[in-house]
């Protein structure tokens, strides 16, 4: 069977990775990724507030040596699902399966004076350049602020005020600083009453405000004004922002997006091609747009995958499934696991945060590294 696998995140690993151990040189595995290397989410933050180096935190993609697989880094121009075919760089490739896993692209463009006067750090090259940003910031008055929906990962905004927090705490700058937070949900984790309670305390404990169901369309450079949807504007002196998701562009011009995302059956993760699946931020499956929920997805589309190898029946089927970890600072990390099912209201469990929580995160991280490249990682 030869299966070509478009992405390399946490969808795009685990589904190599599980292919690979099951089934080896059996099948033929194409993994292809524009990028060189991988990096956490959260370790964009770790490495924004200086708690780790950018060199620490990226792991090439040349260690991914996996019986089957071959990992190919080029750009990909074109999608024909209907053939199971990709155009690139490097020219084309087409297989019996192709799974979509290419994520959500970050366009900060988009939002007007973003990159004029503002500092995006969803992506890896911005959250690193935020880094620098930080260090010659003498305090004033900071907005984390939300320019679109969806966005991946719903609670990063609110881990990064409390980080920001502690930032200004460590330099002697928070009684000269002002901490707003911006988002348009109507709670930092709708899905969990607990957490978001949680977060919405720690953020009045905190001095941060909060300002929910408000959402970012631009920012005037000459002014330093944050204008929101609703009209109302904002001063800032430092603006760190989630800039506007969409699929890639290739995608996007594939057929297979409807509403702007890849529409596939919630319980397989197959789209309206046969043969195609998606998994990730780049599906409308009905989950949250974070990396554990590719990596279940791929699970899933991994199970299916082998007892097809197999020619045995399989049952796996997508729970809406998957955890989270919450930076409350001062050494404590909080842990949400949410459930989302079609046609049932989601639901989650909180976890206080604690300092044992915070090396679970820390194994959370280490075990996928083991898994996925064969060697071994601290996060912290």
């Amino acid at each position: 069977m030869r299966i070509l696998v478009l992405g390399a995140g946490f969808g795009g690993l685990e589904l190599t990775s599980r292919l690979a151990d099951e089934l080896g040189d059996d099948v033929d595995i194409v993994l292809i990724d524009r990028a060189d290397g991988f990096v956490f989410g959260f370790s964009k933050l770790d490495v924004m507030f200086g708690r780790t180096a950018a060199d620490g935190v990226r792991h090439s993609y040349e260690d991914v040596v996996r019986p089957g697989v071959r990992f190919v880094r080029t750009v990909i121009h074109a999608i024909d699902p209907t053939a199971r075919r990709v155009e690139t760089d490097a020219g084309s490739f087409e297989a019996d399966v192709m799974v979509v896993a290419l994520g959500a692209d970050l366009d900060p463009a988009a939002t007007p004076g973003l990159l004029e006067a503002g500092c995006e750090y969803y992506t890896v090259d911005g959250a690193f350049a935020a880094r620098e940003v930080l260090a010659r910031f003498g305090g004033g008055r900071v907005i984390v602020g939300v320019t679109s929906t969806p966005f991946k990962c719903p609670p990063a905004p609110s881990e990064t005020a409390l980080m920001m927090h502690d930032f200004l705490v460590e330099r002697g700058l928070r009684d000269a600083s002002e901490i707003a937070l911006v988002m348009p949900l109507p709670a930092p984790i709708p899905p969990s009453p607990a957490a978001s309670q949680a977060l919405v305390a720690a953020f009045a404990e905190r001095d941060i405000s909060w300002h929910p169901e408000r959402i970012v369309r631009g920012l005037d450079p000459q002014r330093r004004v944050a204008m929101l949807a609703d009209g109302a504007e904002m001063p800032f002196d430092l603006f760190l922002g989630v800039p506007v998701h969409r699929v890639p562009a290739a995608v996007a011009d594939s057929g297979l997006c409807v509403d702007g995302w890849i529409p596939v059956d919630p319980l397989t993760l197959e789209t309206a091609y046969p043969d195609v699946y998606a998994v990730g931020d780049v599906t409308s499956v009905g989950t949250p747009k974070a990396g554990v929920f590719a990596e279940r997805q791929a699970s899933v589309v991994a199970d299916q995958l082998i007892a097809r190898h197999r020619g045995t029946p399989s049952t796996a089927t997508y729970d809406g499934t998957g955890i989270c970890y919450l930076e409350f600072g001062h050494h404590r990390v909080a842990r949400v696991e949410v459930t989302f099912r079609t046609g049932e209201r989601p639901n989650g469990r909180f976890e206080e945060p604690s300092e044992a929580l915070l090396a679970d995160k820390s194994e959370f991280g280490t075990s996928r590294i083991r898994r996925w490249f064969g060697r071994e990682w601290t996060s912290y």
